[in-house]
């Protein structure tokens, strides 16, 4: 009986070890082929390092990104827009996004930014009306020069977009170095009214008891505050220039005391309407931005909210927002045509 055990024992080693032998060859062959030198040079070679690791690849590499999120996002909200779709159909689409200052501060010369991702008060007044205007005017949809090679590679929404884009944010809707940027809201209203794209509200009875006389002089006092002026300084003459301009002009906004859930306010602030809440703070003219939202309560702002760190539509009315910010005085109004 131990014989046959030991005879047992004797061949299933035998066996085993027949098996290693024939498979060694199966396993060693794909380490050779997983390690080769020729793999390594297609796998790491020098021109992929290259363009992988400087700095200037890597830019190039996240403005097409953040395009085709961006342009994905824009040809999907205009192509499923409803036809009578308005100023705030847009802005809901909006909703939760989060709140980032200076998102246009990020190229060292002054180019068109299209950022959807991330908003704060002007862009996502920017960003709403000029895809309204792609979703009114889709006859408009022309190419023109000055935008990045992708959007000029063939006309669509998203390079309607863009241009609706640039028409509104810069002056005469020509990009020409920083101080082209319409920077003080004052002067985006005019700018855009001459375009004949906006219009302001105003009127010489109640509610628009106030006058707002502007002076304004905040970038040029604090230039360090702009990326663009502090690496700049021979920029900050022409932006005080433009503040001088602007400087002396009167406009007529409904005081804060004014601002009550009346038929009188609902018949003049019409939903999507742009509110710009005027200040006391020196130096500046409009200290914030939104989208008018009537509800059962009253007005309601819609804005890039600093305080909730994202797009909302703000809970407490305009009028329980505006007490808690003794600098707001009050609010101009401001329609798309």
């Amino acid at each position: 009986m131990n014989k046959e055990i030991k005879e047992v024992k004797e061949l299933l080693f035998l066996l085993f070890l027949c098996c290693s032998l024939s498979y060694a060859p199966l396993f060693a062959q794909p380490q050779k082929h997983a390690a080769p030198a020729q793999p390594q040079k297609h796998v790491t070679p020098a021109q992929p390092q290259n363009h992988a690791a400087p700095e200037q690849p890597q830019t190039h590499a996240t403005v097409p990104s953040a395009h085709t999120i961006d342009s994905l996002f824009i040809e999907q909200a205009l192509a499923q827009a409803p036809a009578d779709a308005g100023v705030l159909y847009f802005a809901r689409l909006f909703l939760g996004r989060p709140y980032v200052a200076h998102t246009l501060e990020v190229n060292d010369t002054e180019q068109l930014v299209v950022n959807t991702r991330q908003l704060d008060c002007t862009t996502l007044i920017e960003n709403v009306l000029a895809l309204t205007l792609c979703h009114r005017r889709p006859s408009q949809s022309t190419v023109l020069g000055g935008f990045p090679a992708e959007v000029n590679a063939s006309p669509s929404r998203y390079a309607d977009f863009c241009r609706q884009l640039r028409t509104l944010r810069y002056r005469g809707g020509i990009i020409d170095g920083y101080p082209s940027r319409l920077h003080y809201f004052t002067d985006w209203i005019l700018d855009n009214t001459r375009k004949g794209i906006i219009y302001e509200v105003q009127d010489t009875i109640a509610p628009f008891s106030a006058v707002q006389h502007i002076h304004i002089d905040y970038m040029s006092q604090h230039p360090k505050s702009y990326k663009a002026l502090a690496a700049n300084p021979a920029l900050v003459p022409e932006i005080s220039r433009q503040e001088q301009s602007l400087t002396g002009l009167q406009f007529r906004y409904i005081p804060k005391s004014e601002v009550r859930n009346t038929r009188l306010l609902r018949t003049i602030i019409h939903d999507g309407d742009i509110i710009a809440i005027t200040c006391s703070k020196p130096g500046l003219d409009i200290a914030h931005l939104g989208f008018a939202v009537w509800l059962n309560d009253g007005l309601h702002l819609l804005n890039a909210s600093q305080l909730h760190h994202k797009v909302v539509e703000e809970p407490m009315t305009l009028r329980q927002y505006l007490s808690k910010h003794p600098s707001h005085t009050g609010i101009r109004i401001v329609r798309l045509l």
